[in-house]
C-alpha cells in the first residue's frame, strides 16, 4: 500500500492510512525493523477506522513495540488528514485516548495531548517514589545522573535536569536507563538543560527507537517535570536537535498542549 514518510521537528515516521481496509492486528517486528533500515523513523503510524473519532491510530517504534502515544505523530497524522478534508480540526483516537488536533495560525499544529498521570503507579515505577524527583541515579565513565522527574504523557518517561546537554553522553546514558529495572515497562528518557524560565533545550533517549532529532511526549514531559520544579513557568519553547516545540500545561484543566510543524517527505510503497 502508498504511505508517507513525515516528520514533526525532524522526529520521522511513516504513515500508512488503512482506514476502509482490514489492517493488522499485529505487524512482525522484524518487519518493521527492515522497513527502519530502508526508511530510517522513529514510528510506524497506522491510521484505522474509528467510530469514535476521525481515525485510530496504532503506533510502533522502530524496533517493532507497539506503544500508546505519540505527540509529534499525533500532530502529522492529524495534518496529512486535514490536507485531504480540506478541515482545521481532526480527532485521533489512540491506546492513550482521544486526541484532538488543530491547525494554528502559522500553518503549525496543536495536539491536545490530555493530562499527564504522575503517581507512581502510573509512570509505572517498579516502587513507591515522588515522581517530582525520584530517588534514582546511574553513572557511566564517571559522568553521574541522577533524580529526574518522573511523567507518563500516554507513554513513560524520566527528566533529567543536567547542565550541558551538548556535551553529555547522551546515547549511552539513556540506553542505560531505558533498561533500568526501576522502570518496568522501560522508560523514554530525557535530558534537559534549562536555559531560561520559557526555554529548555532537550535531548530525548526513545524507547525502541534510540536517540531521536525530536520527541513530542518528551517535550510535554520535560515542560511538566520542569514546572513542577519551579524551574519554568507553564508554557515554554522546547529546543530539540531536530526543531523547536511549543509546550503549554494550562492551568485551567491540566492539559498538555503540543505545538510544531510539520512536512511531507513524499509517498513510499510498503506491504502492510
Amino acid at each position: 500500500m502508498i504511505a508517507r514518510l513525515m516528520n514533526g521537528a525532524g522526529n520521522a515516521f511513516i504513515l500508512a492510512d488503512a482506514r476502509g481496509r482490514p489492517s493488522p492486528t499485529r505487524i512482525d517486528a522484524a518487519r518493521i525493523r527492515e522497513w527502519a533500515q530502508r526508511w530510517p523513523f522513529d514510528q510506524l503510524l497506522v491510521l484505522e477506522t474509528s467510530g469514535r473519532a476521525d481515525a485510530f491510530m496504532r503506533i510502533w517504534n522502530a524496533d517493532g513495540d507497539e506503544v500508546g502515544a505519540c505527540g509529534n505523530g499525533t500532530r502529522a497524522a492529524a495534518w496529512r488528514m486535514m490536507e485531504d478534508s480540506a478541515r482545521n480540526r481532526i480527532a485521533i483516537d489512540t491506546a492513550a485516548g482521544v486526541l484532538l488536533a488543530s491547525r494554528t495560525p502559522g500553518q503549525e499544529v496543536s495536539v491536545d495531548m490530555g493530562v499527564p498521570r504522575l503517581d507512581w503507579s502510573e509512570i509505572p515505577l517498579a516502587r513507591p517514589m515522588d515522581t517530582v524527583s525520584l530517588d534514582f541515579h546511574t553513572e557511566i565513565d564517571g559522568i553521574r545522573i541522577e533524580n529526574p522527574g518522573a511523567v507518563n504523557m500516554g507513554n513513560p518517561h524520566a527528566v533529567f535536569f543536567v547542565r550541558d546537554v551538548e556535551n553529555l553522553p547522551v546515547a549511552q546514558l539513556g540506553r542505560e536507563v531505558e533498561f533500568d529495572p526501576v522502570f518496568p515497562e522501560r522508560v523514554n528518557a530525557g535530558f534537559a538543560q534549562i536555559l531560561d524560565p520559557a526555554h529548555i533545550r532537550l535531548r530525548v533517549w526513545e524507547r525502541g527507537a534510540g536517540l531521536t532529532p525530536a520527541c513530542g511526549t518528551g517535550a510535554c514531559a520535560a515542560l511538566v517535570a520542569a514546572h513542577r520544579r519551579g524551574l519554568v513557568g507553564r508554557r515554554a519553547s522546547v529546543m530539540a536537535d531536530g526543531g523547536e516545540l511549543f509546550v503549554e500545561w494550562r492551568e485551567s484543566d491540566s492539559h498538555v498542549i503540543l505545538t510544531g510543524p510539520v512536512e511531507d517527505q513524499g509517498e513510499i510503497e510498503i506491504d502492510l
